[in-house]
């Protein structure tokens, strides 16, 4: 039994409309480019002898199908490389375990063996007067680092109190630069360590030693 189509479905829009209604019982591209060649088949065998289609209209159509078979095609690509490089990221985040890293802290945590913290820190822009304060549990100055002249970037620090505070519990720092008048923007950074790495969403996560977890760009530097 063939198809009957009239001489008003001469448009690409009609012919779209049918692809549209039928095609979402379609499982692929293919079956929806046999449908629509099927109906292209049977418009031109029934056009209206007094308007036929030109080539013009004939070319409009097979563009349409072209386009959505070609952007399906792209979207199967970027999905299989999107798994690919899920697994290339897993695959290296591993590498990542026991490596040490700065990432944006506040906490100082002092070595009992040297008396001593390290950390650091990262200025927007120059300073002509930077310093560290070293802050208690409770919010209080206990101690300044004086940095003086300071470009931007990233930097560090190395705190050694004249005497070991009786609770170094919660101890944390800040960073205090100025330029002239006017305040510099800072972040302050902590030492850490990886010691698992997952992936969620597409997204790597760092385990860290102090029980924080974190985005994989979120990490300033690597270090020993």
């Amino acid at each position: 039994m063939s198809t009957t189509v009239t001489g008003s479905t001469n448009s690409s829009a009609s012919i779209y409309s049918q692809l549209s209604g039928s095609g979402s019982t379609a499982s692929t591209t293919e079956a929806s480019a046999d449908r629509f060649l099927k109906l292209l088949v049977a418009q031109m065998q029934n056009q209206d002898p007094l308007s036929p289609m030109d080539n013009a209209q004939v070319t409009s159509q097979m563009a349409q199908i072209n386009t959505v078979s070609g952007i399906e095609k792209v979207n199967e690509s970027i999905q299989a490389m999107g798994g690919q490089f899920t697994q290339m990221q897993a695959l290296q985040g591993a590498q990542l375990v026991g490596q040490g890293v700065m990432v944006a802290g506040k906490g100082l945590n002092l070595d009992p063996a040297t008396g001593q913290a390290s950390a650091g820190y990262e200025l927007a822009g120059p300073a002509d007067a930077a310093r560290i304060e070293v802050l208690s549990a409770a919010g209080r100055v206990i101690d300044t680092v004086d940095l003086g002249a300071e470009t931007s970037g990233r930097h560090s620090f190395t705190w050694a109190p004249a005497q070991m505070p009786a609770d170094t519990s919660g101890i944390s720092f800040r960073v205090v630069a100025t330029n002239g008048a006017a305040a510099v923007t800072s972040t302050a950074l902590v030492r850490d360590q990886v010691v698992a790495v997952s992936n969620s969403s597409g997204s790597l996560k760092l385990d860290l030693a102090s029980g924080n977890q974190i985005n994989y760009g979120d990490v300033k530097a690597f270090s020993s």
